[in-house]
């Protein structure tokens, strides 16, 4: 049985300008077999968990580096956790500077894991492959 494309949003959430890091990423994830979809800057929690509904995506990426990524990521959480059917599950990913201490405490909130500025694309696109199930018949 063929396997499922994952499909993956990588978003740059609040007033953010830095994107290379998400372009780079994004390029990367398509390089590896991946759907991506890119949301561009500035995109509110709002517009991130939108997006990813109406694209039916695997995954969200965000890509932070203004030092919000514990309120945006909170507040992307809340909105999947509200928005979301309870069927439907996104791994979610967060990237950029993120301190180690703030690593925990994204991961308390629920976001699946997270990439500092100096990981390897490898690893990235290996966690990806490794958590989000490609074989169709599984939901």
């Amino acid at each position: 049985m063929p396997e499922k494309i994952i499909k993956v949003l990588i978003a740059k959430p609040g007033l953010d300008g830095h994107e290379l890091g998400a372009i780079v990423v994004a390029t990367r994830l398509r390089d590896a077999g991946m759907e991506v979809v890119y949301t561009g800057l500035h995109q509110t929690p709002v517009q991130i968990v939108a997006s990813a509904i109406q694209d039916d995506v695997d995954v969200i990426g965000t890509s932070i580096h203004c030092g919000a990524h514990l309120v945006l990521m909170k507040k992307i959480m809340k909105l999947i956790k509200e928005r979301v059917p309870g069927d439907k599950k996104f791994l979610v990913i967060a990237g950029g500077p993120i301190p180690p201490a703030d690593s925990f405490k994204l991961k308390e909130i629920g976001v699946d894991e997270v990439f500092s500025s100096g990981s390897k694309i490898e690893d990235i696109v290996k966690f990806i492959k490794d958590h989000v199930p490609t074989n169709p018949s599984v939901p």
